[in-house]
């Protein structure tokens, strides 16, 4: 293993000193922060090692799970929603995605492609829920007047909810879509970059980078969708 990457940390250690200097007051933050994320990535690469070597797809899924059950404890608390919402978004989403992607042979059912693409789908489901929820109680308690004026003209709940539905889905996925305009123009993505600096050939590594940017954008899509779906279901059943 070459431990040249600690020579790094000294991009960490500019951050530190400024705050310190400026009384930020973010400095310890980002120290523990920078040390979980050495240990986390490290044993990431150990646990890699012996997933990698594991031959049964039963195993594997038990292992996206896991995944899920851990994006979705970290869901609930982001967004102080309930842990089934969470988790019934991500699980959706994750299994929509990337079964589609597994049944059109885009990816196979190898540890080194199903794990890492999955990993990621839970991931970007699990940000593109919490922007959405967040912005989608934003919106609610904004226009509290207008959800209002709906019900008192006769309009159930989710009618009443349509626009801020659709204003919360839209923001969640600005990222995404400003990522579309800028990918290959303003930056190299990370797939590309890293693929490139292992040594494999451009365009190669290009057309596995456009696979992940389709993904993003249905997975960031059904995540905002079901999440919200089901956050007012829930909500409307808790104030019948």
């Amino acid at each position: 293993m070459n431990y040249s990457f600690l020579v790094s940390f000294i991009l960490v250690l500019i951050p530190l000193f400024y705050s310190y200097k400026t009384h930020l007051g973010i400095e310890k933050q980002l120290l523990i922060n920078s040390f979980r994320a050495f240990i986390q990535l490290l044993a990431l690469g150990y646990f890699l090692v012996f997933i990698f070597k594991i031959d049964n797809i039963f195993l594997l899924v038990l292992v996206l799970f896991l995944m899920i059950l851990y994006s979705s404890y970290i869901a609930k608390n982001r967004v102080n929603s309930s842990f089934l919402i969470a988790f019934l978004t991500i699980f959706l989403s994750t299994f929509i995605v990337l079964g589609i992607m597994v049944l059109t042979q885009i990816i196979s059912t190898k540890p080194n492609e199903f794990i890492p693409i999955g990993g990621m789908i839970i991931g970007n489901s699990l940000n593109s829920f919490t922007l959405a929820i967040e912005r989608f109680k934003r919106e609610t308690e904004i226009q509290t007047d207008l959800i209002e004026g709906f019900i008192a003209l006769g309009a159930s709940l989710k009618e009443a909810y349509k626009t801020m539905q659709l204003q919360a889905i839209k923001a969640s996925l600005i990222p995404t879509i400003n990522m579309l305009q800028t990918i290959g123009l303003v930056a190299i993505p990370g797939i590309t970059t890293g693929m490139l600096l292992a040594g494999a050939d451009p365009l190669t590594a290009v057309s596995y980078q456009l696979v992940i940017i389709y993904m993003l954008v249905s997975i960031n899509l059904f995540s905002a969708l079901f999440g919200i779906m089901f956050f007012i279901k829930y909500k409307d059943k808790n104030e019948i």
